[in-house]
């Protein structure tokens, strides 16, 4: 059985003192969920603030993003010796840094790599835009993103691995992938693949989120599928919703 989880992303969005408000308001209820890993991917502004409101909690701290050097000249990137003092979650490959900070299938596998290396949670982003999608071109997109992104990971390792299927035309659209549909797509085009690279155990250990305007009242549907193990929550995240959210994974 795959335990749940749901990972919030803050995105570029609260203050420390916002962040330390958010928390308070979230923490006290999420932290009676044992059943659901929750975890807060926040700035890195805020990681040091909200690493210590949750020392003693067993709600998880994430960066939305990390670099694959331990160290060296590349300004304004986050290292993982930097990251895991605080946190020990990443997102990795989301499509805002595929779309506008040119992030590759390349160094998605060379950030992932670097995480588990250090004992860094990667929460590995795959997803089609809307023309991929009609085109009829899902399974092939994300298939391929699979196959470079993993490239040469260890085995020992794979187990740590979160993947998350975010259709890029559903973040913070509104829009949102069909349950049934997106179960599908993860079953073709993320399973699948996990199966021929890792073997038939290992595929189905590993744990696929659901992305795309998830929120509370449409939860409960996605996590119903059998592939679905939780959720990567954008605007949700930021508001008392992601309680819910958090409930209805723990149903």
């Amino acid at each position: 059985m795959r335990k749940p989880i749901v990972a919030g992303n803050w995105k570029m969005h609260k203050t420390v003192a916002e962040a330390e408000e958010l928390v308070n308001v979230l923490s006290g209820d999420l932290e009676k969920i044992t059943s659901v890993e929750s975890v807060f991917c926040v700035p890195f502004t805020c990681l040091s603030k909200v690493s210590s409101l949750l020392k003693e909690s067993h709600i998880g701290v994430g960066v939305q993003n990390i670099h694959w050097a331990d160290y060296g000249a590349f300004t304004g990137e986050i290292s993982p010796l930097m990251v895991k003092e605080f946190a020990n979650y990443a997102i990795i490959g989301h499509s805002e840094r595929r779309t506008f900070f040119g992030e590759t299938d390349i160094t998605v596998n060379k950030r992932l790599s670097t995480a588990l290396k250090h004992g860094i949670v990667p929460i590995m982003c795959v997803g089609e835009t809307l023309e991929e999608n009609q085109k009829g071109n899902t399974v092939e997109v994300i298939t391929h993103q699979m196959e470079i992104g993993l490239r040469e990971i260890e085995k020992s390792l794979a187990g740590n691995i979160v993947i998350a299927y975010e259709p890029i035309w559903a973040i913070g659209t509104g829009l949102a992938c069909d349950p049934t549909t997106a179960n599908n797509i993860i079953l073709q085009a993320i399973r699948k693949p996990l199966e021929k690279i890792f073997g038939l155990e290992l595929s189905q250990s590993i744990r696929v989120q659901y992305g795309g305007s998830v929120n509370g009242g449409n939860a409960y549907d996605y996590f119903s599928q059998s592939e679905i193990d939780g959720a990567l929550v954008g605007g949700a995240s930021l508001k008392s919703d992601f309680i819910d959210i958090v409930k209805a994974a723990a149903k």
